[in-house]
């Protein structure tokens, strides 16, 4: 009879450790603030892997404008529904008024970012419930070897507005995790493969090149 208990101590003692590592997981943490406000923050953030980025790197508001204006972008589904369900058209993934908010706060921080840094951006609007959440679009991009990366974690995905339960101050309420999405780049030709990251990529010089100037 003392086997099964011991077996449930065992039990919950491997469930504990396991989430006191999650809790203890690295990530990347915030090191400057580079505009913060109601609708837009821009940070840099230390990545805590052996990582380092062509940083820093310089760049216009109008050719990050026109590399913003590239990207579309659609939710990824979880399996087994990706093997049945239709796929959704991607859709633009910034706003003309989005992009003319990000273009220049975006070159600003490329421009301080260090070789293992890397921008973190969040746009915020008002949620269905203004007063209890917020509509979060955030993600974090970084330039590396002629490749600029882009990842987003949120689109247009409902967040709490405030730390705490509206409707019990001891109750906290924290952010959802990051989402998955399919990330596409218009034109297709610059949209290419990261073979050391297994990553999408935008040919940065090559884009550029075709539509405003070389990068030096």
């Amino acid at each position: 009879m003392r086997r099964p208990l011991l077996d449930r101590f065992v039990g919950l003692g491997c469930a504990g450790a396991t989430l006191l590592a999650l809790s203890c997981a690295r990530v990347p943490y915030e090191t400057m603030s580079i505009q913060h406000t109601e609708r837009l923050r821009v940070t840099l953030q230390r990545e805590v892997e052996s990582v380092t980025y062509t940083h820093p790197v310089d760049l216009s508001a109008s050719e990050i404008a026109a590399l913003l204006a590239g990207y579309s972008i659609r939710p990824q589904p979880s399996l087994p529904l990706r093997w049945y369900a239709e796929e959704a058209p991607p859709t633009r993934l910034f706003r003309a008024d989005e992009i003319q908010a990000l273009a220049p706060v975006l070159g600003e921080a490329l421009r301080r970012a260090g070789p293992q840094e890397r921008v973190a951006v969040t746009l915020l609007a008002p949620g269905l419930n203004p007063r209890y959440d917020r509509d979060v679009v955030g993600g974090w991009l970084a330039f590396r070897e002629g490749l600029l990366h882009l990842t987003i974690e949120y689109f247009h995905v409902p967040q709490p507005a405030t730390r705490f339960s509206p409707y019990d101050t001891n109750y906290p309420t924290p952010p959802s995790g990051p989402e998955a999405y399919v990330l596409y780049f218009e034109p297709g030709r610059f949209w290419v493969s990261d073979e050391m990251r297994k990553s999408r990529a935008v040919d940065l010089r090559g884009f550029l090149k075709s539509v405003v100037r070389p990068i030096p």
